[in-house]
């Protein structure tokens, strides 16, 4: 018998709470732990098999140096200097855009982030990129201009609505919400409920609602086009509701009147009484919304967004219960960093902007192939796998072969880490302190600070640690006094009032503080991610602290040491703050505190949304007649977090869904093996003949076409994707892909 650990899951944002057996340093046995207050015993498969990720033939030991073509084992100190001193001679040469950092997406580190942003900001940088803007990039842009801060994106209200509209969701795979299947078999038995499904596919989720709007794939801007023309034209918009916290709707009112709704649904190939009845149900009834990657990565991306947006304020259905609410946070998930301002950086070759600190992964490729003189040279990947995780496999490959310098910090050999001139050996989510911050719940707000249950092999380092003893290789960090070192091996009050003096004397200070506290409480504690959360704790935003005492915590200055010792007291998470469920509204930072409607940057767009120019536009080209929807979420991918394939055996994980109808059309057999051909390239991957999959439309996992042990299991649907085909924020369309399918 092993010893029981109470952890939480790291393979998706949801992150699970796990009681694990570890015997003889492994983990032999994974369960779900009924005492998280989130996940409440609810896990999927994914976490059932954490083992497979922690414990790999690909786990890295040591820092790894690229000499020739082969990897040699070099120490930390020597890997520190090296690094250290080619970022300085690159930067000295080509300022400081030639450097990027890729990184902040981890599942098991978040509190990474912390150091890194600090290492970046530190040699001068603004070049974080992340997932978040390979997804969210778009919806979270339209928030910062519709609610007034980027970060407050919204979701439903789950545990109070009547009607549960989806869009692009699969929930019954992808979770995106705490035990999501859990709410919608809930919602879909219930027959006081509705769940109605948005989708080209025959999800699981869609199997399981009242009414499935099986769309035509790259439609949906004109199907919430016309659901917001039918609202106006039937009289069922919230009139008070508009009145008192909804601005800008006048300016925009007229793009949605007299618009031929029958003519766009035929477009849509949807019936137009079933339409009339969704949008009916949703505008009358107490209802929410949930939409995802299937609209935010497909055509009109942001314009989705904005249109959701429109379709939720004129019911009244944002920032009231049962509809959809905006959950509070311990800390904003980045900053509200608006193009508009001068001060905010755009990359050099693509003008490309970001969306909550980050810039979108999509770019990149041009930004390392351009010769602008200040393109990028040198880029530090933690904790990512873009040779797989984004889009254009192929484009990534030649431009991270033409980098001076790119170091990847990582657990395993990655494709990435192939590549890179430096692989430094991180520890995993359970070697490592590391907090949940991704689940969106309300109206309390949860946290799980996961700690080490695995002694590591070798010399990884907590991602944060290899941040900071680069930044201090780099002269980043000032000099700290030894009676502050002292004052981390006393108590915490003792620490914070010396800290607070020497910040007020180093000038410095505030610029390098992760990193400072890595170094003296960090070292008292043994984890610079738990000194990290101390620190965090104690500046908390005064909304936090009011959420916080909501929860039953104690106002005033102890407050961030009060909740530091719950969350350790607690490895199962707790609740650590609760929302004003009665004044949700008050989250919204426009200037008027009211929900704004107009968007001068999308009105071209949206006026060029009809029937006409949709179909037009939805014409297929002879070479590539069928559309590919790249990177299905199911039980049996994780992205390039799960590398070893045997966690899947005996599974047909990485298949080609194709409807038996396109499948007779091409005298194609299930089971065979067939070649997947886009414009930016090909793919042999085993055909799955199903009728969950639309007529003209296939579907590909993401996650595979990973070399595992020398060998590569199922197809890389990355490298079929083209990274100039994104929209405006950066965001690719990998939910419209034209393509063909022949036999291999």
């Amino acid at each position: 018998m092993g010893t029981l650990y109470k952890t939480g899951c790291v393979l998706c944002a949801q992150n699970c709470g796990l009681e694990i057996e570890v015997d003889n340093n492994r983990i032999v046995k994974v369960k779900p732990d009924k005492s998280n207050p989130k996940s409440e015993g609810y896990f999927c498969r994914k976490g059932m098999n954490v083992a497979f990720h922690q414990h790999n033939a690909d786990r890295l030991k040591y820092p790894l140096k690229k000499v020739g073509n082969q990897f040699e084992r070099i120490s930390w100190d020597q890997a520190m200097d090296e690094i250290a001193a080619k970022l300085k001679n690159i930067i000295g040469q080509h300022g400081p855009r030639s450097f990027a950092y890729m990184g902040g997406g981890n599942q098991s580190c978040h509190l990474e982030v912390a150091f890194g942003v600090s290492l970046m900001r530190g040699l001068g940088s603004q070049y974080q990129y992340s997932a978040l803007a390979q997804e969210f990039a778009g919806a979270f842009w339209v928030c910062g201009r519709t609610h007034g801060k980027q970060y407050l994106h919204d979701g439903p209200d789950v545990m109070n609505t009547d009607v549960l509209l989806i869009f692009g969701w699969n929930g019954m795979q992808s979770h995106q919400i705490p035990q999501a299947p859990r709410h919608l078999q809930r919602l879909s038995k219930d027959p006081e409920k509705l769940l109605i499904v948005v989708d080209p596919r025959v999800s699981e989720t869609a199997k399981i609602a009242d009414i499935h709007l099986q769309i035509r794939p790259g439609t949906d801007a004109l199907l919430l086009k016309s659901m917001i023309a039918i609202i106006l034209k039937e009289g069922w918009t919230n009139k008070d509701y508009m009145e008192n916290h909804t601005s800008g709707f006048d300016e925009v009112k007229a793009l949605f009147e007299n618009f031929d709704v029958r003519a766009a649904l035929n477009v849509c190939e949807l019936d137009f009484d079933q339409v009339y009845k969704v949008t009916q149900a949703y505008a009358t009834r107490k209802s929410s919304l949930r939409y995802d990657l299937g609209i935010f990565m497909g055509r009109h991306s942001g314009l989705n967004s904005y249109l959701i947006v429109i379709l939720q304020a004129i019911c009244g259905r944002l920032c009231v219960p049962g509809g959809n609410i905006i959950p509070g946070h311990i800390v904003p998930f980045g900053p509200n960093s608006d193009e508009r301002n001068p001060k905010i950086w755009r990359t050099v070759t693509t003008n490309s902007f970001p969306v909550c600190g980050c810039f979108p992964p999509n770019v990149m490729p041009e930004e390392i192939l351009s010769d602008h003189p200040e393109r990028l040279r040198a880029v530090l990947v933690s904790g990512l796998n873009p040779l797989r995780s984004y889009a254009d496999t192929t484009a990534y490959e030649k431009a991270f072969q033409r980098l001076d310098l790119l170091v990847t910090v990582e657990l395993a050999m990655t494709e990435t880490a192939a590549l890179s001139h430096y692989v430094l050996p991180s520890r995993s989510g359970y070697e490592s302190w590391d907090g949940t911050f991704f689940p969106i719940t309300y109206p309390g707000i949860f946290f799980q600070m996961r700690r080490p249950i695995i002694v590591p092999e070798g010399e990884p380092l907590e991602q944060g640690e290899i941040d900071l003893r680069l930044a201090d290789k780099l002269g980043l960090i000032p000099p700290i006094p030894e009676k502050l070192y002292k004052a981390a091996e006393q108590s915490h009050a003792t620490f914070g009032q010396a800290l607070m003096e020497y910040a007020m004397t180093e000038p410095k200070a505030m610029k390098a503080m992760p990193f400072i506290l890595g170094k003296t409480l960090g070292k008292a504690m043994g984890s610079v991610h738990l000194a990290a959360l101390w620190g965090m704790l104690q500046v908390a935003p005064q909304s936090f602290q009011t959420n916080a005492a909501r929860a039953g915590f104690t106002p005033g200055a102890t407050l961030g040491e009060e909740i530091f010792q719950k969350i350790l007291d607690h490895p199962e998470g707790l609740w650590v703050g609760k929302a004003d469920e009665g004044n949700n509204v008050a989250e919204i930072k426009t200037p008027d505190g009211k929900i704004n409607l107009y968007i001068p940057e999308l009105l071209d767009e949206l006026k060029s949304i009809d029937a006409a120019r949709e179909k037009a536009a939805l014409v297929m080209p002879a070479e590539f007649p069928l559309v590919l929807m790249a990177g299905r979420h199911t039980s049996m991918n994780a992205n390039t977090l799960m590398r070893d394939p045997a966690w899947n055996e005996g599974k047909r994980p990485c298949t080609l869904a194709m409807h038996p109808d396109d499948a007779a059309s091409l005298n194609l057999k299930d089971g065979q093996q067939v070649r997947v051909t886009t414009e930016a390239g090909s793919e042999k991957i085993e055909l799955e003949i199903t009728e969950t999959a639309r007529p003209g439309h296939v579907v590909i996992p993401h996650g595979f076409g990973l070399i595992y042990n020398g060998k590569k299991f199922g197809a890389n649907v990355n490298r079929l994707t083209k990274n100039t085909n994104r929209d405006q924020f950066g965001t690719p369309m990998h939910r419209y892909v034209p393509c063909r399918v022949e036999t291999a």
